[in-house]
């Protein structure tokens, strides 16, 4: 599609489970904005959080705070997050003509049919962190990106992943991950010698009780990252000048009429609210529109 001041920029969420989103949702303040949209059976739809529902314990992922980000430097566009990360997955689970690679290249060209594809953000590794599987994580991963890239006709289009958390191998699970710093450089290894690619450091960030999913704060600060990473085109390794200050820029954003309206609907809708506690601020704000 042409580029033009509506233009979406969308943007392809693709691994398993850190970039899926696992964080509390109770524990960070919600993203609202009517211009960050997601792809929802193939039509965008404004974003709410969890974002990727690949399984029921799905919460905060990084997406929220990168488009937050993003839409402070491009206030006259929308950015658009297309959902399919699948928590567990390995590398082989993304092989090329399986069904998550293949699932993702459906999504992808359906929203490049009203959005310009702008960037892939990837999080994997934690289920290749074991059993020699790290020694092959550099090739597979060359060649699936390299897949992409062909199938969505996307050859210069930026690729951002995240390193793995180094709470790993001592958490609860910690056994199974005895080789992620090998994943993590096989990560930076691939930023450093592919086009158009980029790492970003997780090293300082904390994780849920599990000891294996970054905890909500964790993602939002991974969001701005990868965002510093598409935006400067270059490597973060540690994090973003007033990163706290940045993020609560973006959850304490002044909302639209339109957005309080949509957002006391969505609550009315859920059960939250009475029908007198729904229908008088919504009649306030529609008097304040008229």
């Amino acid at each position: 599609m042409n580029r033009k001041e509506n233009t979406l920029h969308s943007f392809l969420m693709i691994g398993q489970s850190n970039m899926a989103g696992r964080g509390y949702i109770k524990d960070v303040k919600p993203i609202y904005d009517e211009q960050i949209k997601m792809l929802v059976n193939g039509k965008w739809q404004t974003m709410s959080e969890p974002i990727n529902f690949d399984r029921p314990t799905s919460g905060i992922g990084l997406a929220a705070s990168f488009a937050g980000a993003w839409r402070i430097n491009n206030e006259n566009f929308q950015i658009g997050l297309i959902p399919c990360a699948d928590g567990g997955s390995s590398l082989d689970d993304w092989t090329v003509g399986g069904p998550l690679f293949d699932n993702a290249v459906c999504q992808a060209k359906l929203a490049q049919r009203t959005s310009l594809l702008s960037g892939f953000l990837w999080h994997q590794g934690e289920n290749d962190s074991f059993g020699g599987r790290s020694s092959h994580y550099y090739d597979k991963l060359t060649s699936l990106i390299a897949a992409f890239r062909k199938e969505l006709l996307a050859p210069d289009v930026p690729f951002i992943a995240g390193g793995l958390g180094d709470f790993l191998s001592s958490g609860r699970y910690g056994k199974y991950f005895t080789e992620y710093s090998s994943v993590n450089q096989a990560l930076r290894q691939y930023a450093d010698t592919t086009p158009n690619s980029y790492f970003v450091v997780a090293s300082d960030l904390t994780a849920n009780a599990d000891g294996l999913h970054f905890d909500a704060l964790s993602q939002r600060k991974l969001g701005v990252r990868y965002f510093e990473a598409f935006h400067l085109r270059k490597n973060v390794l540690g994090p973003v000048i007033d990163e706290d200050e940045l993020i609560n820029r973006i959850q304490d954003k002044p909302l639209t009429k339109t957005e309080k309206a949509a957002l006391l609907e969505v609550s009315f809708a859920r059960g939250d609210l009475s029908l007198e506690d729904f229908e008088e601020p919504l009649t306030t704000l529609n008097s304040m529109s008229s």
